[in-house]
């Protein structure tokens, strides 16, 4: 199927703002400057956030006695002891770009659809903080939530852990650690996921540039959080070169037809199912990367939202 034709409309502004030298490519630019850049692009795809009960700043302690910025987002009262689900939420930027900002109408929106706490950690970034700092932070955010579950409201046997882009690698990193552990997600949401940062695919050659992520762009990111060129053969780095223990949580993998990284989520869903884990695959006809947070630009990002929501609404309620 071709781009859808608002995508496509999209793509060709950004396209005119290059061609007049108004905006560059992403791995032309600092981190700094990237991050201001994204941060302002998020705010012309998003059609606005849900109005919530709950929207509050958190500090979460990780291991190195540094303090994670996280926001918690809840459309009911949290109130110790009430035991509702929750789903933790690593936000995509390719390790580099992204924030609590950039995702927050995707968390508000999963947090009403799916009736669920939800938990956004801002995982440090690259280049300051390199690889495996991101997949730490994340681990820690973990088992922060599980310990204070009690005191949040929220039922620790019922939660999910979900990401877009690279976020979703750090996502499933977690749930592999989880395996056999007493307490694991329900489900593992996988948006467009980074699953193999150390070669490139067919659909990284055939989407090289003008759909959103480029693969110069990935490139950039990878080289960014990456200490030595070897990180990228850590299933840490890259969950399609990892064993898969039949024990993780089953996984939800959406994926966009025209992204760069298409063809390594089909590959990762194969490689999960080869090794017995549960996986639904939902790939979204001529979307880019990204589409999930373009409210503003395609009626397929509110609908995938709705769709994961019931799968988070489900995976809760089983019991």
């Amino acid at each position: 199927m071709s781009l859808n034709p608002d995508i496509a409309a999209f793509l060709q502004l950004v396209g005119n703002g290059r061609a007049s030298g108004k905006r560059v490519g992403m791995h032309h630019l600092s981190p700094a400057e990237a991050r201001e850049q994204f941060d302002q692009s998020s705010l012309l795809m998003d059609a606005g956030g849900e109005e919530l009960h709950v929207v509050d700043e958190l500090q979460l302690p990780v291991r190195d006695g540094a303090l994670l910025n996280a926001r918690i987002y809840s459309n009911q009262p949290l109130q110790a002891g009430a035991g509702r689900p929750a789903l933790l939420y690593f936000h995509g930027g390719g390790y580099v770009v992204g924030s609590l900002d950039s995702h927050d109408s995707l968390c508000r929106a999963l947090a009403a659809m799916a009736d669920c706490v939800v938990l956004s950690v801002a995982y440090r970034l690259a280049p300051e903080f390199r690889f495996p700092t991101a997949a730490d932070d994340a681990r820690d955010a973990w088992d922060w939530l599980v310990a204070g579950a009690a005191d949040l409201g929220v039922d620790a046997s019922r939660l999910a852990v979900a990401g877009d882009s690279v976020g979703g690698s750090l996502a499933t990193v977690l749930a592999a650690q989880l395996a056999g552990a007493v307490v694991r997600p329900r489900l593992q949401v996988l948006i467009y996921p980074v699953t193999d940062a150390s070669r490139s695919t067919s659909s990284i050659e055939r989407f090289a540039e003008g759909h959103l992520l480029e693969k110069a762009s990935l490139e950039w990111f990878y080289g960014h959080y990456q200490r030595e060129s070897g990180d990228r053969l850590d299933p840490r780095f890259s969950p399609l070169l990892g064993e898969v223990s039949a024990d993780v949580a089953p996984v939800l993998l959406v994926l966009a037809e025209c992204d760069p990284l298409h063809d390594e989520g089909v590959a990762y869903a194969c490689h999960l199912q080869a090794a017995g884990v549960a996986v639904e695959l939902k790939v979204y006809a001529g979307m880019t990367h990204d589409f999930m947070r373009m409210g503003a630009i395609v009626d397929e990002a509110e609908e995938a939202q709705l769709f994961i929501a019931g799968r988070l609404a489900q995976a809760f309620a089983r019991g």
